[in-house]
């Protein structure tokens, strides 16, 4: 069975999450939507401020119900989960969700040993024994890769390095056997070595449990090494979408040109500075309903005012009113400047 023939396991539609602020309502999530087939790797990336982690973390129920509101559709092996009470949503976060945090340290609680939160996870969903829970634990921590699990298993967070606190949090995200991985920035803060290690430990944990995994980066080359599928996410909007192979290939949005041109050459001279996307990111109370963008676009027209059209080409998505043969002229003055020497 090929990949785009295996059951959707998530499907989101028209996505929006809003703020309670003093200014009213602000909107940092817009209208996004995605789906992750089972045993998929699908990426989303984006700079910081663009709303990859709130878009997850809505998913997942962790938000402040006062303070923000989710709109939109969202079915986990075809069942609704956004009006699920968080009674409901904590027997499927876990159990069949599992979260790998963005930093380890914060994620772990510091009075309490690794085995002890893993354990801990796993009796909240299944009926073992604490020693049953605690001897799981140290298989887990075998599995990814933890040297000597039998004496890790009892230390504490700060006992670990920042490698292996991260390795102790996906064990602890695998400790039920979950269908679905979100992996919220699992290698930042991890020098290059353990950064590899990382990658390769999710890919072997697909391999062998079968999980699908949301990735969610602003690193490409880290995309380019793991996703089958990418989503591109900027100012609240994925601005496009993909098969991975075919979005580093040809991107479609020239958001995704800048990150791409951003990234250091591997063969040719070395470049005295690398190239950078002018300006900043939009803060959400600035967004209008046109391209969020086009502040920073150099290629900006009257019409990116207005709602971008969703242009489709093969496999490939992109909120952008470029259309062929000029987009792929446009695109080539970035990613190969040379040619317009």
């Amino acid at each position: 069975m090929t990949a785009a023939e295996k059951p959707i396991l998530l499907d989101v539609n028209g996505l929006t999450v809003s703020f309670a602020t003093d200014r009213g309502m602000v909107k940092a999530v817009r209208d996004v939507s995605f789906s992750v087939r089972e045993g998929e790797i699908l990426s989303i990336v984006g700079e910081s401020g663009s709303g990859k982690s709130v878009t997850l973390l809505s998913l997942l129920g962790l938000h402040d119900r006062k303070t923000t509101h989710v709109n939109g559709m969202v079915s986990f092996r075809g069942r609704g989960i956004l009006d699920l009470n968080p009674g409901e949503l904590r027997r499927i976060r876990g159990r069949e969700i599992g979260l790998i945090s963005q930093d380890p340290m914060t994620a772990l609680n510091p009075v309490y040993t690794i085995g002890w939160q893993i354990a801990e996870q796993i009796r909240a969903h299944e009926a073992l024994s604490a020693r049953a829970a605690k001897k799981r634990a140290v298989e887990l921590l075998g599995e990814v890769g933890l040297s000597n699990p039998q004496e890790a298993v009892d230390r504490y967070p700060h006992q670990l390095s920042g490698g292996m606190r991260q390795r102790a949090v996906i064990a602890m995200a695998l400790s039920c056997n979950p269908a679905l991985l979100v992996a919220d920035e699992p290698t930042t803060a991890l020098d290059v070595t353990v950064q590899a290690q990382v990658l390769d430990l999710l890919l072997r944990l697909r391999k062998d449990f079968g999980s699908a995994i949301i990735l969610i980066t602003h690193d490409m080359g880290v995309v380019s090494e793991v996703a089958d599928r990418v989503a591109v996410m900027y100012a609240g909007r994925i601005v496009e979408r993909g098969e991975t192979e075919a979005m580093f290939a040809s991107p479609l949005h020239p958001y995704s040109w800048g990150l791409m041109g951003s990234i250091p050459p591997l063969t040719g001279p070395r470049l005295a500075r690398l190239k950078s996307i002018p300006g900043m990111p939009p803060t959400p109370d600035r967004i209008g309903e046109g391209c969020g963008f086009a502040p920073r676009c150099a290629f900006a027209r009257p019409a990116c005012l207005e709602r971008p059209p969703l242009r489709k080409i093969e496999t490939q998505a992109a909120l952008c009113v470029l259309e062929e043969p000029e987009r792929s002229m446009l695109r080539r003055t970035v990613l190969s400047p040379e040619e317009f020497a």
